[in-house]
């Protein structure tokens, strides 16, 4: 399109009034968020994969999630989908031929190049989605919980990840009952960390609805930061149900310490000793957290899916091809090719 550009002064008020007077021209208005780029998709410039990683890009926050919005931006997952729809094209075309010219017999090598080639597009596209879903931790943020009994230190523990004052800090138990969440960019990866209530029996109804949130966000989280007393490190039962390979304990309060601590009744017997209180030995522990994260954030040429509308449609895609797969009677031809018609649309 003709283009006008205007070069003015930033002030709120000058740019106010050069967008007031632009507004009184004839067909003349603002444009709509996104209205570009929503252009640029409807005349084919741009496709929805493109689309999705220029928001990406544009909102991202970390130098992790510009990297993944300009890899799938630089057309590299739309080159691979393409050429397994192609595939798959070509596969259909054969089947339709059959349904079209019911006569003539496919040869015996087609039939079977056919039942190989779908196995082969199945076999990548689960190689796709077996990426422990790292493009989108990557676009929405890696879950870290911090959970433990009350008074163990984890708004204190907040607090300080986040440098600032997010959640009260109080020697009352159960100061904490909802949960409170924290948008980090921790050594250039983009992380969710979330402080939960002091995991009790209580026969307090709110601070219950706080134990089941915190136990919740447990199941949710990509890691859990296991936060305990280190002259008492253990409490009930709530221990061992959360306590597995993506957890990290951690031990609080080293500066009250004087005696041994006594780890029998835990399932994780490797820890990190602190004192949040004195600042003492944390950088261990955000040493063990960026340690877990880069394990977790490791990206590949394989990391193609950012958004869970990708992992769906290729999930439905193999579902398909799969009932396709098990389509053996030449009379089910029409059936077969429905099947692999569809698998191809989500694949799309």
């Amino acid at each position: 399109d003709d283009l006008a550009e205007l070069h003015i002064h930033g002030s709120k008020a000058v740019i106010t009034a050069v967008l007031s007077t632009l507004s009184k021209f004839d067909n003349c208005r603002l444009a709509e968020p996104g209205e570009f780029t929503k252009l640029a998709f409807e005349n084919g410039k741009l496709n929805l994969l493109d689309v999705e990683a220029l928001s990406d890009l544009i909102s991202s926050e970390t130098e992790i999630q510009r990297k993944q919005a300009l890899k799938i931006l630089s057309g590299d997952a739309t080159k691979k989908y393409t050429n397994l729809r192609n595939r798959l094209l070509k596969i259909l075309s054969n089947i339709e031929a059959k349904i079209d010219f019911p006569e003539e017999d496919l040869p015996e090598e087609i039939l079977k190049n056919i039942k190989v080639e779908t196995k082969d597009i199945i076999n990548l596209i689960n190689d796709i989605l077996n990426d422990g879903r790292t493009g989108e931790k990557i676009r929405d943020g890696f879950k870290i919980s911090i959970l433990g009994p009350t008074n163990a230190g984890k708004s204190t523990l907040l607090n300080y990840l986040s440098k600032r004052e997010v959640a009260i800090v109080s020697n009352i138990e159960g100061t904490t009952r909802d949960l409170i969440e924290v948008s980090l960019n921790l050594d250039g990866y983009p992380v969710i960390i979330t402080d939960t209530a002091g995991l009790r029996k209580t026969s307090d109804e709110i601070e219950s609805k706080g134990v089941e949130l915190a136990l919740k966000s447990a199941k949710d989280a990509d890691l859990k930061i296991i936060l305990l007393d280190a002259k008492n490190p253990y409490f009930s039962t709530f221990l061992d149900d959360i306590s597995d390979e993506n957890s990290i304990l951690v031990l609080n309060k080293s500066d009250l310490l004087d005696g041994v601590i006594n780890l029998d009744n835990l399932k994780l017997k490797k820890y990190i000793l602190v004192s949040l209180k004195e600042e003492l030995n944390l950088d261990n522990l955000i040493n063990e957290i960026k340690k877990r994260l880069k394990d977790k954030f490791l990206i590949n040429d394989n990391v193609l899916i950012s958004r869970e509308r990708h992992r769906l449609n290729l999930e439905k895609c193999i579902h398909h091809l799969n009932i396709f797969l098990e389509t053996n009677s030449i009379n089910e031809f029409d059936k077969a090719a429905e099947d692999l018609r569809i698998a191809t649309r989500y694949l799309g």
